[in-house]
């Protein structure tokens, strides 16, 4: 059957940095896990400390944020994400995320997050004043390996 020769693969998430969210918060990281160029997908593990800040982003996909520590919201929203929860963004949402508490001994909220599309970045206006996608996310991580003498591995491959 054709369904049992597709692969599959493990990342190894030790073997992938923690990277710095610049230009918008170098108090934030995210470890790389995934770069899919053929559905715009990126998947991420980000840390956020208590005084994390970043604009208000719109969504061109939908996005599903799974929280392992900490807990967080958007400044739009009444609901609070805390560990074991799911948040569900469908396409077209834009928000403001701000930490609530850090809630463990390092000080970081902990979450994958999975993006399908474009992350755009919002001024006080609406306007887009940044873009954020898998190709920025690659660009970001081979500059990283590349500053860092660090050998990148692909995290667009399919296994």
């Amino acid at each position: 059957m054709l369904y049992e020769h597709v692969d599959t693969a493990v990342i190894d998430g030790e073997s992938l940095p923690w990277i710095p969210f610049t230009p918008y918060a170098d108090n934030v990281l995210l470890k790389y896990f995934k770069l899919d160029p053929i559905r715009g997908e990126w998947i991420v593990m980000m840390k956020a400390p208590i005084d994390m800040q970043l604009p208000k982003h719109h969504h061109t996909g939908t996005v599903m944020v799974y929280t392992f520590e900490g807990q967080w919201k958007y400044k739009e929203h009444d609901w609070v994400a805390g560990p074991g929860s799911i948040v569900y963004e469908t396409a077209g949402s834009t928000h403001t995320p701000e930490v609530v508490s850090t809630g463990n001994g390092d000080g970081y909220v902990l979450t994958l997050v999975q993006v399908n599309g474009d992350l755009a970045f919002l001024d006080e206006n609406d306007n887009i004043v940044a873009l954020e996608n898998w190709k920025s996310g690659l660009k970001r991580y081979l500059d990283y390996c590349e500053q860092h003498d660090i050998a990148p591995k692909d995290l667009t491959a399919f296994n």
